[in-house]
């Protein structure tokens, strides 16, 4: 009795579990037009050095000054998280915008939940593939076909490799989602958040070097469009909204908390053709359709799981 009630009391309440999705739904879907708008004069991987570096230092600092000291066990793992999450995700994300619009990025990572629920069948074991996640998953399949031909036209092969890259985000970004259920990470989620911000912005920063993208930098071809979009990027879209990703996979589960990808094209899709110019044609639309389709119905599918699971709790 005395546990179930230790569990009740640690339980978020409502009010802030809806906030928390609003901020992951809405926030999330504006920053891939601020991204767009960041590397149009600041190069790709030195956007998302500086923008996690200075996020994740203010995120770690935070939790340094309230006593909190992590163990060379906790960055080992953080550092991989890092690499998962930033350095080829993001990485890979942030250079991709430099070539795909932003609404079809948005579009192309919303299959994200669909490689979530690969690995945590073929991983962790905890989803069982229903009849309603199977029809989800091939449904997925053609909505992101659909898209990586959404563009066509004289560039179709640099536009083509864009969005092989953005799916190769997606289905990184689902490895990180896997791996930060690794006891060996810190517990604290805000810890989390910012140690793995650091760790991946380290090697960014290295890597930005490598590639000569630091050198091919200059401070005077940058315009004011972009550092505005870099601010936001890492007040909003790392300080706020990673930090409540992370809090939201301790009290949520992955696939769940990966809802955030029905939302956030919708906003990046409309942002981008209201304020950006993009394109938004049948054939966008109608890959968007059927790629949110498929989430909804692999949300759905794992959704009965958990419910059966429930039940079954219940008659024990």
């Amino acid at each position: 009795m005395v546990n179930s009630q230790a569990t009740i009391t640690q339980r978020p309440s409502r009010i802030a579990l809806l906030l928390a999705f609003f901020v992951i739904y809405v926030v999330w879907g504006s920053t891939y037009l601020a991204i767009r708008y960041a590397v149009e004069t600041i190069p790709p991987l030195l956007v998302v050095a500086v923008r996690q570096g200075v996020a994740g230092s203010a995120i770690f600092a935070w939790v340094y000054w309230r006593g909190y000291r992590p163990t060379r066990r906790e960055w080992g793992a953080s550092l991989v998280l890092g690499i998962l999450y930033f350095v080829i995700s993001h990485g890979g994300l942030h250079w991709a915008e430099t070539i795909v619009p932003s609404g079809l990025t948005a579009l192309l990572i919303a299959s994200e939940p669909i490689w979530i629920t690969i690995l945590s069948a073929l991983v962790l074991r905890e989803e069982r593939l229903t009849a309603k996640t199977i029809a989800g998953l091939v449904l997925g399949v053609v909505g992101v076909g659909l898209l990586m031909g959404a563009e066509p036209g004289a560039g179709h092969g640099r536009m083509l490799l864009g969005c092989i890259v953005v799916v190769i985000s997606a289905i990184t970004w689902a490895c990180g989602v896997i791996y930060s259920r690794n006891p060996a990470l810190p517990r604290d989620p805000v810890a989390r958040a910012g140690m793995a911000a650091v760790s991946g912005s380290a090697l960014l920063f290295v890597a930005s070097l490598v590639s000569g993208e630091i050198t091919r930098a200059h401070l005077q071809g940058v315009s004011a469009r972009s550092v505005w979009a870099l601010l936001y990027l890492i007040v909003f879209g790392t300080i706020v909204a990673f930090t409540t990703y992370t809090w939201l996979l301790d009290h949520c589960s992955p696939t769940l908390v990966s809802t955030h990808t029905y939302a956030n094209p919708i906003i990046a899709v409309l942002l981008g053709w209201l304020l950006a110019g993009e394109v938004l044609n049948s054939r966008v639309i109608l890959a968007g359709i059927v790629t949110l389709t498929a989430v909804f119905l692999i949300s759905r599918g794992t959704g009965e799981k958990r419910e059966l699971a429930a039940q079954v709790d219940e008659a024990a």
